[in-house]
């Protein structure tokens, strides 16, 4: 069974992280929130307390198939300053595993250096903290293995987009038909 671990960070942002697990969920895909801290107790950016089903040191990471990172400026920030998070969003890149942010996020990405040569896109006038990538302005991008997305508008397309990368385009649309949404063509 696919399975996917959600990074959730101090401040990170809660729709940018519940979406994409709800809808990674519905699709089957056995989705593991992971708090960066101790504490699986972990506080939004809008003080709103999530329950991580996981701690990071509880948590077994090879047996995933990809990692997602929610943004949010706060969480971003603690993302951006944790060596655990650039070691393993490394391992995930070198094995050819799935590796996706959204928001301010995709400059953890930037800094493990899996953007560079690959087409992404972040938070608007972020753009500059993606250095080698060819920053583009679609709602989600992907390139290969790197799924990247613009902000909380953008997180019911982001989550499809997951749901598309691990079970195909005709699941994610079934999907999007079933939660009343209309994706792009």
């Amino acid at each position: 069974m696919t399975k996917v671990a959600v990074i959730l960070a101090e401040g990170f942002e809660e729709v940018e992280a519940i979406t994409p697990v709800d809808l990674l969920r519905r699709a089957g895909i056995d989705c593991v929130t992971v708090s960066l801290g101790e504490e699986k107790l972990v506080p939004s950016s809008r003080h709103i307390p999530v329950l991580a089903d996981r701690s990071w040191d509880e948590m077994d990471f090879d047996g995933c198939d990809g990692v997602v990172l929610p943004g949010g400026l706060a969480g971003t920030e603690r993302l951006l300053a944790d060596a655990r998070v650039e070691a393993l969003l490394r391992r995930f890149g070198e094995a050819g595993k799935l590796t996706a942010a959204i928001c301010a996020a995709p400059t953890v990405l930037a800094r493990a250096e899996l953007l560079a040569g690959r087409r992404a896109i972040c938070y608007p006038g972020l753009e500059d903290r993606l250095p080698g990538a060819e920053v583009c302005c679609e709602t989600v991008v992907r390139d290969g293995t790197v799924i990247t997305s613009r902000g909380m508008g953008t997180s019911v397309p982001f989550g499809l987009a997951l749901v598309e990368y691990f079970l195909g385009k005709e699941k994610a649309d079934a999907l999007a038909a079933k939660i009343v949404y209309r994706r792009e063509a």
